[in-house]
């Protein structure tokens, strides 16, 4: 029977294989699939000598009569009331045979057996475990008994409350997925717009006797036939994706992970598109992408529509709609058009509608009616639509709202509205970001950094950034930041630098939509500059006036340099969660402050800045019990550049450790919390060494921290003065252990001779894999010729810096200063270097060569 049923069920994969892009068939495959399932079933349940009064039912999504490839044959084993297996051994032993068998024969089951009265009772308790019995079918057994279950189970079921927790439970699951059906490894089962919502619209509307499927609902009203045939269409696409899924993954598989998303892009008949030189234009993988989130958005809104459709049905008292004006009115909390072909005879009304939504308080959406009469009217919204200086008005309205703009935003591309106004918009919808630190597309992206300007503006927020709140409370004209953040990287996919293309556009938007010159202007600036704070934060030398004077040069005032610093914190915010941290805040506020003073014409004299760094830590120092003087000795070793790159906080806390051990043998390595944010600073004061920094880089490696910044001294005493912030996956309440750990570890490898250890192979991330970038090192001098710059980019992975670390060591190169920038899983790490061998061009090459063949 095993063979039968695998030899069935592999035609009927095959089938699938060769089906191509056409979704056409994918349901009578899965109802195929189910059937085959079924019929093993009848088999097994005949030769397990069950009672004739007892039933064998198809529960969850095999209840609904489809099954994928590799998801699980729900069953239960139904029991009359007073049957049990707890007390009948025979029973028992019957009921785990019968279940063995299934394994065998190649069903992966799941399996429960419970009496009527048990069903009942549970379903009550667990709307999880009324949802898999609402989708119950008869596969075996006693049909009165199945009968009998379906009336006592369905007078258990309150719609309302059922309509209440399944939505509720969306919504969680929705959050669990950052509510956003563009991730770029999305859940097509689970995600929001993935199979999931459009099975919470059945499941609701079942319980509801409002229909149990799409025609049906249609012939009620709930949907209309255009929308049910949408629902369909993209049903079918998101079903043949998952099918795929299963068959290529081999196990149950419902993410569109990069592993697969070539190989199942490839199974539609997708290829990878080169121009003629030779390079990549399109990927496979992102027509799959593209065509994937464009039915996940369809689902989205559809799925907003029937809902609503639902609930008014459930609640119609609750639905009485409050006029706003001649146009709109307030209906449960949501926006309503007075009439279903609004736009058609007004398309101006089209963004008047999201304008009313942030003017109207209370407003919580767009009804039903609304999300369909916007979704009637895309073809309303034209190049001519486009063009109206009425919608340009309006849209300049939007902008410079005090409220709503996120949410308005939002539901704008939620509805297509905002990719049909802005056409360069549409483009990057959907868009793929191959860059290693993107965890979303690239519209999402953009309304993440325009949500986080927007929060830098509301009091309930200032707790988050209250340096970016301080500032933002004393700017008066937000909207130049939110058109900003809205343009920064629309020109992202074309090829060539996205921020000159964007500056372009908006230029552009600009002039269409009668900004004034001066906003105009910085707003230009701020998408051709929007990558330029944070590279010169994470990679060049802060201590350097001349690197502060030629930034300074470059934003030329303090509006444009203010404007400038809240939106590079609100795009690194927005890239991924794990890419911001507290040291690249620090890092981008230094920079601010810095440029400012530089600006307002005070610029930094290194003398006079290091006396009063001096100062400050002196003042500091008083509050410990340091002997009259006790600083000097130490100090006397540490020249200008120390206190330049050194805050009188770090200065205190190196003194404070150092003074009583100046020019005596062995280690030093003192451990803190970090006072910049997470992680531990650490202080190596100890004789120099040629591989000194490798040595640290490997015993960090070994110990699983991520080094995010390094400040290399060596004082005139030949002593190296290194402070180190990293940070480590152990928990935060082992801080203790952890600073002891690191104190004697280190101080112990830094003591140890011998040769450097062999960096670890770490395993690389899925995303690399997927997505490899190549290495590439640069070398060149400083603009004063005296030392060297050496920039490294390349794909993350453990015992990288550690493997950089080797090759300086060896060609005996002295590191002054570390930059390490980790953005996802990509490094742009920059060291500042001198060393003999510099000076030799062969001996450049040789350097570069091996560092890429450690970065490879």
């Amino acid at each position: 029977m095993r063979d039968d049923y695998r030899a069935r069920r592999e035609a009927l994969l095959d089938s699938l294989k060769a089906q191509g892009s056409s979704t056409r068939g994918i349901h009578t495959l899965l109802q195929q699939l189910a059937r085959e399932a079924d019929a093993t079933l009848r088999k097994l349940w005949d030769a397990a000598s069950f009672p004739a009064d007892f039933a064998l039912l198809g529960v969850g999504g095999y209840g609904r009569g489809e099954l994928f490839p590799h998801s699980d044959v729900d069953v239960l084993v139904l029991l009359p009331d007073g049957s049990g297996a707890d007390h009948d051994e025979e029973l028992k032993r019957k009921i785990e045979a019968f279940i063995g068998n299934c394994w065998d024969a190649g069903l992966e089951i799941g399996s429960s057996v419970r009496t009527v009265a048990e069903c009942v009772v549970q379903a009550e308790a667990d709307v999880t475990v009324q949802t898999s019995l609402l989708e119950s079918r008869l596969v075996a057994g006693d049909a009165k008994l199945y009968a009998s279950f379906r009336q006592q189970f369905e007078a258990t079921i309150d719609p309302k409350a059922y309509f209440v927790a399944k939505t509720l439970e969306m919504r969680q699951r929705h959050t669990k997925f950052e509510n956003t059906p563009y991730a770029l490894e999305p859940n097509c089962k689970e995600s929001p717009g993935g199979l999931r919502d459009l099975q919470v619209i059945l499941w609701v509307a079942k319980a509801a006797g409002l229909g149990k499927s799409w025609d049906e609902l249609a012939r009620k009203g709930l949907a209309t036939a255009f929308e049910a045939r949408q629902i369909k269409r993209n049903e079918a696409l998101l079903s043949l994706i998952r099918a795929r899924l299963h068959v290529i993954a081999k196990r149950r598989e419902d993410r569109l992970v990069f592993d697969l998303q070539t190989a199942v892009a490839e199974s539609f008949g997708y290829a990878n598109r080169v121009n003629i030189g030779g390079r990549m234009v399109t990927r496979a993988s992102e027509v799959l992408m593209k065509r994937y989130y464009w039915a996940a958005k369809a689902v989205t809104q559809l799925n907003q529509i029937l809902l609503l459709n639902i609930e008014e049905s459930l609640n119609p008292s609750a639905h009485e709609p409050q006029p706003i004006n001649e146009r709109f009115a307030i209906k449960a909390g949501m926006i309503e058009v007075t009439s279903d072909d609004l736009y058609l005879k007004n398309p101006h009304a089209i963004l008047e509608t999201f304008l009313v939504y942030q003017r109207t308080m209370g407003a919580k959406g767009l009804s039903a009616r609304t999300l369909r009469a916007l979704y009637n009217a895309r073809k309303m919204m034209d190049g001519r639509f486009r063009d109206d200086p009425v919608n340009h008005a309006t849209f300049r309205a939007i902008l410079m709202q005090h409220e709503g703009i996120t949410h308005a935003m939002r539901l704008m591309n939620q509805t297509s509205v905002l990719g049909r106004y802005l056409w360069v918009f549409r483009r990057i919808v959907g868009q793929m970001q191959h860059d290693l630190f993107h965890v979303y597309t690239v519209d999402q992206h953009i309304l993440m950094v325009l949500r986080n300007v927007r929060r830098f503006f509301i009091a309930e927020h200032a707790h988050e950034y209250p340096f970016c709140s301080q500032l933002a409370a004393g700017w008066d004209r937000p909207y130049v930041l939110y058109a900003a953040a809205l343009f920064h990287d629309i020109a992202k996919g074309r090829g060539g630098d996205h921020s000159a293309l964007g500056a372009r556009e908006v230029r552009q938007f600009c002039r269409q939509h009668e900004i004034v010159a001066e906003d105009a202007a910085l707003i230009e600036f701020l998408v051709k500059e929007h990558l330029t704070m944070s590279q010169v934060a994470q990679k060049e030398d802060l201590s350097n006036a001349e690197v502060i004077k030629a930034f300074a040069a470059r934003v030329g005032n303090e509006r444009y340099l203010t404007a400038l610093y809240l939106l590079t914190v609100a795009d690194i915010r927005g890239t991924s969660p794990k890419v911001w941290n507290a040291w690249k805040g620090k890092l981008l506020e230094d920079l601010y402050r810095y440029t400012l003073r530089a600006l307002g014409g005070r610029a930094p004299d290194p003398g006079a800045e290091v006396e009063a760094r001096k100062r400050e830590a002196l003042v500091q120092l008083a509050l410990y019990a340091l002997p009259f003087q006790g600083h000097k000795k130490l100090w006397d070793t540490l020249d200008v550049g120390y206190f330049m790159r050194h805050e009188a906080g770090d200065i205190v806390w190196h003194t404070r450790h150092l003074a009583r051990h100046v020019d005596k043998p062995g280690a030093i390595v003192r451990a803190r919390t970090s006072p910049v944010g997470e992680g531990l600073q650490v202080l190596v004061y100890t004789p120099d060494q040629m591989d000194l920094f490798a040595r640290i880089c490997g015993y960090f490696d070994r110990a699983g921290f991520s080094i995010l910044d390094a400040k290399i001294h060596t004082a005139t005493n030949g002593y190296a003065l290194d402070t180190f912030q990293v940070v480590s996956s152990m928990l935060p309440e082992h801080k203790r252990e952890l600073i002891n750990m690191v104190e004697s570890d280190l101080q112990q490898t830094i003591q140890e001779a011998g040769p450097l250890p062999p960096p670890s192979r770490g395993r690389v991330s899925r995303r690399v894999k997927s997505f490899p970038i190549a290495p590439h090192v640069n070398l060149a001098p400083d603009e004063k010729a005296q030392r060297w710059l050496l920039s490294i980019s390349a794909s993350d992975r453990v015992g990288l810096l550690y493997s950089i670390a080797r090759v300086l060591a060896r060609h005996k190169i002295n590191l002054q200063l570390a930059k390490i920038s980790t953005l996802g899983e990509r490094v742009e790490d920059t060291f500042l270097i001198d060393g003999p061998e510099l000076q030799q061009n062969r001996k450049q090459i040789e350097i570069e060569t091996e560092l890429l063949e450690a970065l490879a």
